[in-house]
């Protein structure tokens, strides 16, 4: 009954906030733009894969945009009691070419996932922080079509995501993997209601185990090796709540063939 209730007031809380920042935004004279809300969704489900189980999750959001350098800050929070996949990430994000491309470097943190690692803890063999660089080509209105690529280059990555960082020998050195993922993705609109077609798919080929340093032989972050691991699509509309409010819903079919899995997800940004 208390979360519940907890879920409730984060909903009500959350819906203020963002006309509140939306209002301030439209009406301030600084060139540095803020914005902040959050999205609510029945799973969370990320590049092909399930986080935090089998319950709605809550994704805040804070970003400052000067020109074309934008910093923010992002979470995600599981409102069923599971707290084993929380997450808080930070971002830069720089677009350039008048607007065609973007570069990224994201800084994943899981609080719980790897053993409740001090955040401040950046060592190589000790951190709870995974680092990603990505470069992403955003289309035109003519050509609504856009690829990403990514790649982790630091920090916790897949190998260690099912070891025992307490165990003897367990070494994150020997963890990296360069877990990386590439995105191509369509976008159209018909009746006002926006389509993203996407696939999504990894290159990393297995790793052998090694018991005697702890590394456990896991591929990547996305899968067991190369192959399809995002394909699906999001459908998205705006419902007018107010002449002056509307709130965007959205609904994804989503799969991921490599790993035998398929997803119905639901979500409202406010």
């Amino acid at each position: 009954m208390k979360q519940r209730l907890l879920s409730l007031l984060l909903f009500v809380l959350f819906f203020g906030v963002s006309n509140y920042a939306g209002a301030q935004t439209e009406n301030s004279q600084h060139k540095i733009k803020l914005d902040f809300g959050a999205d609510l969704y029945s799973r969370y489900i990320w590049r092909g894969s399930q986080f935090g189980g089998n319950s709605p999750s809550l994704q805040p959001g804070i970003s400052a945009t000067y020109k074309n350098l934008e910093l923010g800050a992002w979470g995600a929070y599981s409102l069923g009691g599971n707290n084993s996949s929380q997450e808080l990430d930070l971002y830069v994000n720089y677009t350039f070419i008048k607007g065609l491309f973007s570069v990224i470097i994201t800084d994943y943190y899981f609080p719980t996932e790897f053993g409740n690692y001090n955040y401040f803890n950046y060592k190589t063999d000790e951190t709870g922080h995974v680092f990603e660089a990505g470069l992403s080509f955003n289309g035109t209105k003519k050509l609504p079509l856009t690829f990403s690529a990514y790649v982790n280059f630091y920090g916790a990555d897949a190998a260690k995501l099912n070891g025992d960082p307490l165990s003897a020998g367990f070494n994150q050195k020997t963890g990296i993997q360069y877990s990386n993922y590439f995105e191509l993705a369509y976008s159209a609109s018909v009746y006002k209601v926006d389509f993203n077609v996407f696939v999504g798919a990894t290159l990393n080929s297995p790793a052998k185990a090694d018991v005697t340093t702890g590394f456990i032989g896991e591929t990547g972050f996305y899968g067991n090796g190369p192959g399809i691991v995002n394909l699906g699509i999001n459908v998205s509309k705006a419902v007018k709540i107010t002449n002056k409010y509307s709130i965007p819903l959205s609904a994804s079919l989503i799969t991921n063939p490599q790993a035998k899995k398929v997803y119905l997800v639901f979500g409202l940004s406010i």
